[in-house]
């Protein structure tokens, strides 16, 4: 099995890990790659007796993800944290003009990390680095922030990730085969084939844990 039998698995992040999920239901996992994995996970090991968790918010940033965190992780005392988040970091820049720097991206995340590490020593991690596919030149010119909070995303996962995920290269190299909006019709939340191809990289990326 990939992970032991009875383990409690949390899904993190923003509107891409909660994906429409129904906040009356503690267990709702959404319509996006967080149901994909534990519907593949539930087939290929049934005897695992996996629980899943997902605590994504749309619209949320480092800010508000690390406000809540004891709430939506520490306290749920994962066996396997999985993490996505830093797009909106950058899209509030545009379209609020609320800027984050890499640095302080940098720091929330890896203050997250830690805490969730120091809460459980065994938890293992999966990190998932933001994304922006280029489906147009505005899209495109964000590049310029969310790059330094790529790299900041890297540097968190080399401390305190088991396993990561390099989304924006994997969408990068699949958009050699379909345009970028088949993958995400704006450039950051995934259709249901961009959904997929993350669930497919999970699970593969799982194996490492």
């Amino acid at each position: 099995m990939l992970f032991q039998k009875n383990a409690v698995i949390l899904f993190q992040g923003d509107s891409i890990t909660d994906a429409g999920r129904d906040r009356e239901d503690p267990f709702g996992l959404g319509m996006g790659y967080p149901l994909m994995v534990a519907n593949a996970l539930n087939a290929l090991e049934p005897k695992g007796n996996y629980t899943f968790y997902n605590r994504g918010v749309s619209g949320d940033r480092t800010t508000e993800m690390e406000a809540r965190w004891q709430e939506d992780c520490l306290d749920i005392q994962p066996d396997v944290l999985s993490v996505l988040i830093g797009i909106n970091d950058t899209w509030r820049r545009y379209d609020s003009n609320r800027p984050t720097t890499a640095e302080e991206y940098g720091q929330r995340l890896c203050r997250m990390l830690k805490a969730a590490k120091e809460a459980r020593p065994d938890l293992k991690i999966l990190l998932i680095e933001p994304f922006l596919l280029h489906i147009n030149e505005e899209r495109a010119s964000w590049r310029e922030d969310l790059n330094p909070k790529i790299m900041e995303n890297r540097k968190a996962a080399m401390e305190y990730a088991d396993a990561y995920l390099p989304m924006d290269g994997i969408f990068a190299a699949a958009c050699l085969s379909r345009e970028p909006a088949f993958w995400a019709a704006d450039g950051v939340h995934p259709t249901q084939a961009g959904h997929a191809l993350i669930a497919r990289k999970w699970l593969e990326a799982a194996k490492e844990l």
